[in-house]
């Protein structure tokens, strides 16, 4: 267990080293867990969070079935792309952490990128 955690945060480590989050472009975090999919809009300059959602949050609390499915990363991201474009952001880094661009990640970075936000 201890050899998986170490090459995952050293991907996590690897990843973050060439993304920052700007004001005019935040970074775009997606985190996964068991039950839940987490994403949150970042500015790595103030250390601010900006805008975030998950399957946890009040306007998808009881909408999904099942809080651990593709279907439910497809609504996270465009949950987030929606809050994100009322608070007047319309381009983002996309931080996939440590996971592989596959499952859940990638069809939340596709929902949000049909929901207009551009990375």
């Amino acid at each position: 267990m201890k050899d998986s955690n170490k090459r995952f945060n050293y991907r996590v480590r690897r990843v973050r080293s060439k993304i920052e989050g700007t004001q005019e472009r935040p970074r775009l975090s997606v985190y996964r867990g068991h039950k839940h999919i987490y994403a949150q809009v970042i500015d790595d300059k103030k250390g601010v969070t900006l805008v975030a959602a998950s399957t946890l949050s009040f306007e998808l609390k009881g909408k999904l079935n099942f809080t651990d499915t593709v279907l439910a990363a497809k609504s996270v991201g465009n949950l987030i792309a929606k809050k994100a474009i009322e608070k007047g952001i319309k381009k983002v880094v996309f931080d996939r952490r440590g996971y592989e661009y596959t499952g859940k990640v990638k069809v939340l970075a596709e929902a949000v990128r049909e929901s207009g936000l551009d990375f």
